[in-house]
């Protein structure tokens, strides 16, 4: 484990690479979901895989997530993307690197990429998408929910989530419902600054969609290929929002395609 004082604020980050010394050919970095998610969704399922194909890879805690610190306001898009920032210039990571992102840290990887398209050479969104007032919404009704049902209702929810999923998903609740009623996150998020369709046009590195093929957000492949010029999709039959965990083989393996075709025949 590792402490990275940003500057900003200290965030837990791991990082690997090939086991057998050899210098790693390109840099991941692997952005994880909101409230239930960690670096360990990663450390556990690609990260591995990543590592041994011979990448520099790097995994951080969100602020408030894991074991990073917990400020009790600055949960914006713009706060996450700042720190995503911070901690690549602390780091030395001077780019261009693979970005990845499960859920909300594939819209605060698309974020970055429209900040700074030259320090992006690839950009993967599992079962996510950027940041529009439409994503802003559904975010803001999520997070009222999480609110209203889990942070109000605590040990009633809790009790039902452990007996119907089992011990370790009532202990991520209970972290989330931590998280929402100790900090401003559930009304920052729905508050952040968005981004145009002119913005989301700008972003022109390769970029791969990975989508659950009974998630409501395959629904999205469309528009993103019309308004990205290099949008690969990728669906995957018969999962949900939970693709990473659930088919950690297959997204790793495409994410690897899209790296190696970046960065040509090294990325072996």
């Amino acid at each position: 484990m590792a402490m990275v004082d940003t500057g900003r604020i200290r965030l837990h980050v791991q990082r690997t690479g090939p086991a057998d010394g050899r210098t790693p050919h390109a840099t991941v970095v692997l952005v994880h979901g909101l409230l239930t998610d960690s670096l360990a969704s990663y450390y556990f399922t690609v990260a591995p895989a990543f590592a041994a194909a011979g990448l520099d890879v790097v995994m951080y805690d969100l602020r408030g997530h894991g074991r990073s610190e917990r400020p009790r306001a600055g949960y914006t898009l713009d706060h996450n993307i700042d720190d995503l920032e911070a901690l690549l210039d602390r780091l030395g990571v001077n780019g261009p690197v693979h970005l990845v992102g499960n859920s909300y840290g594939g819209t605060i990887a698309f974020g970055y990429a429209a900040r700074h398209p030259a320090r992006v050479a690839g950009l993967t969104l599992i079962e996510s998408e950027p940041a529009t007032t439409a994503w802003a919404g559904k975010l803001g009704g999520i997070l009222r929910r999480v609110l209203t049902e889990l942070a109000h209702n605590e040990p009633d929810v809790i009790a039902w989530i452990t007996a119907h999923r089992g011990h370790n998903t009532a202990r991520l609740a209970k972290g989330a419902a931590r998280l929402a009623r100790e900090t401003t996150l559930g009304r920052d998020i729905p508050a952040s600054r968005v981004l145009t369709e002119d913005a989301i046009r700008a972003v022109r590195c390769p970029v791969l969609g990975v989508y659950g093929g009974d998630s409501d957000l395959v629904e999205l492949a469309p528009r993103m290929a019309a308004l990205l010029t290099d949008f690969r999709p990728v669906v995957l039959p018969g999962h949900e929002h939970s693709v990473l965990v659930e088919a950690a083989g297959t997204v790793g393996g495409h994410i690897l395609d899209l790296i190696r075709s970046v960065e040509g025949a090294g990325a072996r």
